[in-house]
């Protein structure tokens, strides 16, 4: 249920309705926009009587959400939701580009890939220090190592760190991390969720290789439960029938969920394709759908890479990429200025 207040309420009054809410067992998010406010009410709301809390002075408007997501929902939080991260942020109009290897191999190579990128426009480093991998015999990633590598990378360039959580175990290590990635395949690992929910450091979720956009975005609500408001989500794409690329990438999913939640979007056209030569129009394709940000893998050796060298791009080509796809946000943002 959501609750619109007239915007010239009277304080008193809505103390005196949130203290009665909560002695009802109502939790309350509240969101201050520009024209409204509004009480996002989660928890049992069946037995409120909706006509006696429209009746009140301070309320414009009283209304039921059928969806099961509350604190992700847009109707409870008009506004987009803007993340800083460090000198950064991840939404509000700005485009994200989050850029370096899929795994972190030796600090030289991570430093120098992040120097590279940093130069080209990417405002954000990111490299995998655990990978889940499908084989047990494949590179698993340097661990805690080369998330001392991806650190001294962030010491060189000033780049934030993006990196992903595979288990709660390994929460500890990410004390210093700036961005947290769930991965695909713990999309649906709720003990995760609820782990990274309760610590207030941004977590970008990635779509599970199935997930629908509700699964999905209750993902999202089983973090923002926890009271980590700080949530991204990241589509990556979807298992379908078709086995010419790696997976499908559903665009579709940003003006969707730009309608259904106001958390940022992050597109990853490297992991949807897995081949490089398809990351430049797909991913200049995302930023025309409104996209808040991009995740791209960048190897200065894709040839002999210990993990996904075939979709990623090398650093000369990255560079005239990420111009591009400046230059097409500022297009699209006049667009939607005139709009």
């Amino acid at each position: 249920m959501i609750v619109i207040l007239k915007r010239d309420h009277n304080p008193e009054q809505l103390e005196s309705l949130v203290n009665w809410l909560q002695e009802k067992g109502i939790a309350i998010h509240t969101s201050i926009g520009e024209a409204n406010t509004i009480l996002g009410l989660v928890g049992d709301t069946s037995k409120l009587d909706i006509d006696l809390i429209a009746a009140l002075d301070i309320v414009e408007d009283v209304k039921r959400v059928q969806e099961p997501y509350k604190n992700a929902n847009r109707k409870f939080h008009p506004e987009d939701t803007v993340i800083p991260v460090r000198d950064t942020w991840i939404g509000g109009g700005s485009l994200t580009i989050m850029a370096g290897p899929c795994s972190v191999e030796s600090e030289e190579q991570v430093v120098a890939i992040a120097r590279a990128v940093k130069a080209s426009g990417a405002t954000m480093l990111r490299g995998g220090a655990f990978k889940p991998r499908t084989s047990p015999y494949a590179f698993q990633g340097l661990g805690e190592t080369g998330l001392e590598y991806l650190k001294a990378a962030r010491a060189e360039t000033g780049l934030p760190i993006v990196t992903e959580l595979m288990d709660i175990t390994q929460l500890p290590l990410f004390k210093d991390v700036d961005v947290i990635q769930i991965g695909a395949r713990n999309m649906q690992n709720f003990d995760l969720l609820k782990a990274v929910g309760h610590q207030d450091k941004p977590v970008m979720i990635k779509r599970g290789m199935s997930a629908t956009y509700e699964e999905w975005l209750m993902s999202a609500e089983y973090v923002m439960a926890g009271g980590n408001e700080n949530v991204i989500l990241c589509e990556r794409g979807i298992r379908t029938f078709e086995s010419y690329t790696r997976n499908t990438l559903d665009l579709a999913a940003i003006p969707v969920l730009r309608k259904l939640t106001h958390l940022p979007i992050i597109v990853d056209p490297s992991h949807a394709t897995g081949k490089y030569w398809l990351v430049e129009p797909l991913a200049m394709a995302a930023v025309a759908a409104g996209a808040d940000g991009l995740q791209i893998e960048v190897h200065n050796d894709p040839e002999h890479a210990l993990c996904d060298g075939p979709q990623s791009l090398k650093p000369d080509t990255f560079d005239p990429l990420a111009r591009k796809l400046l230059s097409l946000h500022s297009v699209v943002s006049g667009l939607e200025g005139q709009a």
